[in-house]
């Protein structure tokens, strides 16, 4: 038998923990590194209408779709298909979310581990551990092997807890402390000399910057940052009281987590023109802004040793910051492949969390000994094609296979007057043709 499904407890947590999937990394490290290197504002600008035109219709197709079933993605899917056909491609897609997840996870637990290595840091130097101190900072595989580890133990303790005293009781404790932290962080990178530069460059397009690679760019933003495709969502959806409104809790996630990138925007620009201000090379010799991990790794720490000792206090509240958001959305990731184990394969929940935790921690290992061969591969092919690919089947699904009838009622389920809504108007016709289109579209035009 498996273990009973947990559900959470109240709006609130539901919101924390959905904003806390899709607030992490993506927004704090890969939205400003993509704005970097994308034109600035332009993809400032792009994002935000990929987030609203794409990302919510999809995130709505798989928290109704997860509310419904009460399953996993595999399950999910396969419950809503009409036939043979539709089964074994639900199948296949649950499949496939689950695959996308784990790898996802996989190169995110060791991103994370670098963030955890460097909030340790700051306490190596104020006890003077100089070399203790270089080793967390410098690229080793040993050091990555170690804090990848520490990272995804992490991970581990929060989902063997479940879902109420596990994912919604960490989340509404991290997520306010995030918030906080990258507020009083602003506040003092905005104080400084040369602030003002990385503001203009972060708030005013160049539009002679748009490209086909720009929008592929900000939709595969969009999709990561809010955990799309994946199933993350569609479980977080089936772990929803019936007596909330979908649509509304579909906005206050996305408003959210835009708003959240958008705010670790005015953090990171700014402080690479700060950090340019004290003499750090921001610039790369092609006349470009460093980006990648050089963006927070190598800018931002060279920034804080300019500070004295008040720059290690910065660090620690930086770096913990990172760790946070990594936290939030890495229990969301892997929940997908947990909770398949536990409902399909009838695992208890601690056996399944240490199954799935090690599996994944072993291709992190695979990737972290071959980094420069794997390392981006899998992100490409997991955020940038997998996730928006895998958001096609969901509309599809939620569009074209799920009878129209049965998805109203679901929807009506704590918004009882949605069919008079300009939602209801608009939502299936757009995830049915214009989402699957659009996101189709982006990748022929990356191809060309």
């Amino acid at each position: 038998m498996s273990a009973p499904r947990g559900q959470f407890s109240s709006n609130f947590g539901f919101l924390m923990a959905a904003a806390g999937s899709a607030v992490g990394l993506g927004n704090i490290w890969g939205f400003p590194t993509n704005v970097a290197s994308n034109g600035g504002a332009a993809f400032v600008v792009v994002y935000l209408l990929m987030a609203f035109m794409l990302a919510y219709p999809v995130l709505m197709a798989e928290l109704t779709i997860g509310r419904h079933a009460r399953r996993n993605m595999v399950q999910a899917l396969r419950g809503i298909a009409t036939g043979p056909a539709t089964r074994a491609v639900g199948t296949a897609a649950g499949l496939g979310g689950i695959v996308v997840a784990s790898l996802i996870l996989s190169f995110y637990a060791i991103v994370a581990g670098w963030m955890v290595a460097h909030l340790a840091d700051p306490f190596a130097q104020l006890v003077g551990a100089s070399e203790t101190a270089q080793w967390l900072t410098g690229d080793s595989a040993a050091r990555n092997f170690t804090f990848t580890a520490i990272f995804s133990g992490l991970t581990m303790l929060i989902i063997a807890s479940g879902v109420e005293k596990g994912i919604e009781r960490w989340s509404t404790l991290l997520m306010p402390a995030l918030i906080i932290l990258l507020l009083i962080l602003i506040a003092y990178v905005l104080a400084q000399p040369g602030a003002l530069m990385g503001l203009e460059a972060y708030l005013i397009p160049d539009f002679g910057k748009l490209s086909p690679q720009l929008l592929l760019s900000a939709m595969g933003q969009a999709f990561f940052s809010l955990s799309l495709g994946v199933g993350t969502m569609l479980i977080y959806g089936s772990y929803l009281s019936r007596q909330e409104s979908l649509p509304r809790l579909g906005a206050l996630v996305t408003l959210i987590d835009v708003g959240i990138a958008f705010t670790a925007g005015l953090l990171i620009l700014p402080a690479m023109y700060v950090a340019q201000e004290a003499g750090t090379q921001i610039f790369a010799e092609t006349g470009e802004l460093i980006a990648g991990p050089g963006l927070i790794l190598q800018v931002l720490p060279a920034l804080f040793d300019t500070m004295g000792t008040s720059g290690l206090f910065v660090a620690i509240a930086f770096f913990a910051l990172m760790v946070i958001a990594s936290l939030t959305s890495s229990i969301s990731m892997l929940e997908v492949p947990v909770a398949f184990c536990i409902e399909s394969l009838g695992l208890k929940r601690k056996p399944a969390t240490l199954l799935m935790g090690a599996i994944i921690f072993g291709i992190s290992s695979l990737i972290i000994f071959n980094f420069e061969t794997l390392f981006g591969l899998v992100v490409s092919v997991s955020t940038e094609y997998g996730q928006p690919l895998l958001g096609v089947v969901l509309c599809v699904f939620a569009g074209w296979i799920w009878r129209k009838d049965q998805l109203l009622e679901e929807l009506k389920k704590g918004h009882e007057d949605i069919e008079q809504t300009l939602f209801w108007k608009l939502w299936p016709w757009y995830v049915r043709i214009a989402c699957p289109v659009l996101i189709l579209a982006a990748f022929v035009q990356s191809i060309l």
